[in-house]
């Protein structure tokens, strides 16, 4: 049985869902919006292109500007994952929410290794750029694959991602 210090340094509350307090409010914006991918794209659960797909549907100022530094169209981009990833059939209207047993593990893993990664950069919160670089930087990342089979390595994406964190932290007021 999990000890109750345990369940204030995980991602999740004790019932599962997501602990919201722990991202930013794009980050909270982005994962409500991967949410409604899985349910547009019929999904059962989510799982880390719809992640991605979040990000660009209403990204904030850094993953814009990784965008620009890619020199790709994030809505033409978004289209292009809601297609591949969207299946013929499945529920449209089903029941899904910011809980443990709606995500896959990836998308489980993503969240953790977001949050180890925002802690590290001392922060206390989950950015966008946190998913975004944890998502590409992930052995397991089938959004890197993606990018991969077009020639764009998850290096040269991570490294733009990089970058254009710290641009979107410049172009930040104080």
């Amino acid at each position: 049985m999990a000890k109750p210090d345990e369940c204030a340094d995980d991602i999740f509350l004790p019932g599962g869902r997501v602990r919201l307090d722990l991202l930013t409010p794009p980050a909270v914006e982005a994962m409500r919006e991967a949410l409604r991918m899985a349910r547009e794209t019929k999904w059962d659960c989510m799982r880390s292109p719809h992640v991605f797909m979040g990000l660009l549907s209403d990204p904030d100022p850094s993953v814009r500007i990784w965008g620009e530094r890619l020199q790709t169209d994030l809505p033409c981009l978004l289209r292009q994952f809601q297609d591949l990833f969207n299946q013929e059939e499945g529920e449209d209207d089903g029941v899904m929410a910011l809980n443990r047993e709606f995500l896959s593990d990836n998308v489980i893993r993503l969240l953790r290794d977001s949050r180890s990664r925002a802690a590290e950069n001392d922060r206390s919160k989950i950015t966008p750029m946190d998913l975004l670089i944890c998502m590409l930087t992930s052995s397991r990342s089938i959004v890197a694959e993606c990018f991969e089979r077009l020639g764009v390595t998850a290096a040269k994406l991570t490294e733009q991602a990089v970058i254009a964190e710290h641009a979107g932290k410049s172009a930040r007021p104080s």
